[in-house]
């Protein structure tokens, strides 16, 4: 498959995968990784991303990573397209990639780095040093508004790289993007921020978007993704209009909720997410609620012993 075939596979959910930590000792539970990687595929979700920002990619060490991503392939045994969250310094980026590509993942999602100070050029180099060193495709996660898009622009010649997390809520500034960059580059461009931005997204070139939802609400994820590929406008947005509450929740405290907002949903409705790691803290019991309403709202039956006076 060329790489400009294999980007078609990312028009379509990414399921970024959710890390189950134990309470307590925090440490991963395996067996719930299984768990939530099976339901994701017996919902019918064709792309899944281990060690992405909601799998607390960043609360990982190393070998943890390595060995969610080498589980995730080995579940996974060819159903979907495994996509492996990369980052850290480049030297580290690269190894960890080259891992993911020796155990069976299709493709790498290179996370943005998290240093304090980078530059557009230098960053176009860290993205550039990783997609080159690599022979499995790459897609590049793009979230900070203060670096250009020339970033992309300069990259997307790259045959290696087949698509862009885009994550930043600036419509008029992604349309341009996607315009500038010619289509014979073969970028997908995927909207990086989830359900509440996916149709907008979609309006002005996105063709995928991300989805932490899928974890625990896949139907409601697809309903959407296929109103929008039929131009049903209608049921798209209100889909949208259902899922808004909950992803509104999630982006509490400067998106802080993000991923403790999933798990808490998941644990409530009898599904294997665990705690989180620290800097994320568990949820306040008002944000708590709010989220046993949403899930009632949608007709799900609570599981009486997760939910706390």
């Amino acid at each position: 498959m060329s790489y400009a075939q294999f980007s078609k596979k990312l028009e379509t959910i990414s399921g970024i995968s959710i890390t189950p930590f134990k309470e307590g000792s925090k440490e991963i539970d395996w067996d719930g990784v299984k768990e939530n990687i099976e339901f994701l595929l017996e919902n019918g979700v064709e792309v899944i991303v281990p060690c992405g920002n909601t799998s607390e990619f960043y609360a990982l060490t190393l070998d943890e990573a390595k060995e969610e991503i080498r589980r995730v392939v080995e579940i996974v045994n060819g159903r979907a397209t495994v996509v492996a969250g990369i980052g850290y310094s480049l030297q580290t980026a690269i190894r960890l990639g080259q891992y993911a590509a020796t155990v069976g993942a299709d493709a790498v999602m290179i996370h943005m780095p998290v240093h304090p100070y980078t530059t557009e050029s230098g960053l176009t180099s860290y993205f550039k040093g990783i997609i080159e060193a690599l022979d499995i495709p790459s897609i590049l996660y793009f979230k900070d508004p203060t670096i250009s898009d020339n970033v992309l622009k300069e990259l997307a010649p790259q045959e290696k790289l087949v698509g862009v997390k885009y994550a930043i809520n600036d419509l008029p500034r992604f349309a341009k993007v996607v315009y500038e960059v010619p289509k014979e580059h073969h970028v997908t461009w995927v909207c990086g921020t989830a359900e509440k931005w996916a149709p907008f997204f979609y309006s002005v070139g996105a063709k995928g978007f991300t989805s932490g939802l899928v974890n625990l609400f896949p139907q409601k994820s697809f309903e959407m993704l296929k109103a929008m590929q039929a131009g049903d406008q209608d049921t798209a947005w209100n889909v949208w209009r259902e899922v808004l509450p909950f992803e509104d929740l999630r982006a509490k405290y400067n998106n802080g909720n993000n991923v403790v907002v999933i798990k808490e949903a998941m644990e409530l409705i009898g599904l294997n997410a665990g705690v989180t790691r620290e800097p994320v803290a568990p949820l306040n019991e008002s944000d708590r609620k709010e989220v046993t309403d949403i899930l009632k709202s949608w007709g799900f039956e609570l599981k009486v012993e997760k939910v706390k006076n």
